[in-house]
């Protein structure tokens, strides 16, 4: 999902601060133009484009955290409140209502969630409530994150099946129908966009393939990479739980875990037979408070962060402005542009075919005389940051960059037009030439 590399994972870019003496004219010119009319939209009024309030920096196009709107930093600088007072209570509710509509959800039996964490905390969300130790899940794999999510089912005790689709592209209908047809699965989880390789894993199909191949088997889908920029019809697709997180195309800093689970995965929790394996991340403890707030009630358990809560109401409120569709088709657009002049330098992309290719990111093979530490300094004193791979078979091979939220929806931003001239001109002075 990203959340935490480890000390050693390449992913982790070069510290702006290493190159700032290098490039910072460069990214003094480059200083992004925002827009205050989405604070402006939410009342019905415009205004035109007004120069950032952020300090010039690095346009920060890795697959998470993203670049964040003035409007949505803005509200984190919200007065210090308390978390059971009348003014939070309401935020955080409307925040929750909120979900629903982004998730495309009308049933008021589903459970929205949103608690202080990474995304990773909604792996442990799903292992620790809808799992029991020894119960099977079947886990399909395009990628780092996908592992993970075995990773993490089998620490609380789960017996993990992983289907591995290749580098670059994910498991067949065929092969989930053969794995479900010989076992009895609780869960079924799936990385829509795993962002160690920008593959997409199409949901519907494959929901409907679950349930009318083993239509007791609950539907998971980790969706950390994809909220907010793939489309996602919860209801519509009978999908039974997504896991997210504030920092990507949602457009919130780091440090929501958010999360969504139908009607029959919450009665799945309540027809356990021993308890959740978790105290903090247990359904037991935070549904009750998820609900109240919703209905405008004080409530308590563990302390929520009132800014952060803020910082995601401004960004859902801007979201939902729009129609979903429409937000969905931009990012298309702005990726098959991407990947248009990604084929155009003669490079290839991780996700081979396109139908397997994210929205939200695209990974990029480099050339083969040129390494990631080669390149990505040269983009960091353009003032571009990307991120390097994580995938263990080819993470020395490519880098990533990540295209979604602002940075792809804003018009008045230039941070995709200065990634692709950034990416031709350090490649050039790496020595790369197009055959």
């Amino acid at each position: 999902m990203p959340r935490h590399p480890s000390p050693n994972d390449p992913s982790i870019t070069n510290s702006p601060s290493s190159s700032s003496s290098v490039g910072s004219n460069r990214i003094s010119q480059v200083a992004r133009h925002l827009s205050s009319s989405a604070t402006s939209s939410l009342k019905g009024q415009s205004t035109p484009p007004t120069m950032s309030s952020q300090p010039p920096h690095p346009a920060l196009l890795i697959p998470g955290p993203i670049e964040f709107d003035d409007a949505v930093l803005q509200s984190m600088s919200h007065y210090s409140e308390s978390h059971v007072g009348p003014g939070f209570v309401a935020t955080f509710g409307e925040t929750l209502t909120q979900l629903r509509q982004l998730f495309q959800s009308t049933d008021p039996a589903a459970q929205p969630f949103i608690i202080s964490g990474s995304g990773t905390l909604g792996w442990d969300l799903v292992a620790a409530n809808l799992v029991e130790a020894g119960e099977s899940a079947l886990v399909l794999s395009t990628g780092y994150f996908g592992d993970g999510f075995a990773d993490c089912l089998r620490t609380y005790g789960a017996d993990v099946t992983k289907i591995d689709g290749p580098v670059g592209g994910r498991p067949s209908l065929e092969e989930v129908e053969v794995a479900l047809s010989k076992k009895k699965y609780k869960i079924l989880t799936v990385t829509h966009v795993d962002t160690s390789t920008g593959v997409l894993s199409e949901l519907k199909n494959l929901t409907a393939t679950v349930k009318r191949v083993s239509p007791e088997t609950l539907v998971i889908v980790d969706g950390v990479c994809s909220v907010a920029c793939e489309e996602i019809a919860f209801d519509a697709w009978g999908l039974d739980g997504v896991v997210t997180a504030s920092q990507k195309a949602i457009g919130c800093p780091a440090g929501l875990s958010i999360s969504f689970f139908s009607a029959k995965a919450i009665e799945a929790f309540n027809n356990r037979k021993t308890p959740p394996a978790s105290y903090f991340a247990s359904f037991k403890n935070w549904a009750p408070i998820m609900k109240n707030y919703e209905a405008k009630k004080p409530s308590y358990f563990a302390t929520p962060s009132p800014q952060l809560i803020h910082a995601l109401n401004t960004a859902l409120s801007q979201i939902l402005t729009r129609p979903l569709a429409e937000r969905f088709q931009k990012h298309a657009e702005v990726s098959d542009r991407v990947k248009k002049a990604v084929k155009d330098l003669g490079l290839e992309v991780v996700a081979t075919k396109p139908e397997d290719q994210a929205h939200a990111m695209t990974a990029i093979y480099l050339p083969e005389n040129v390494t990631i530490p080669d390149i990505l300094p040269k983009l960091s004193t353009k003032g571009v940051i990307f991120a390097g791979g994580i995938h263990k078979a080819i993470a020395t091979k490519y880098i990533r960059f990540g295209h979604m939220g602002v940075s792809a929806l804003d018009p008045n931003r230039k941070d995709i037009d200065l990634a692709l001239d950034a990416l031709r001109s350090g490649l050039s002075e790496c020595g790369y030439q197009k055959a």
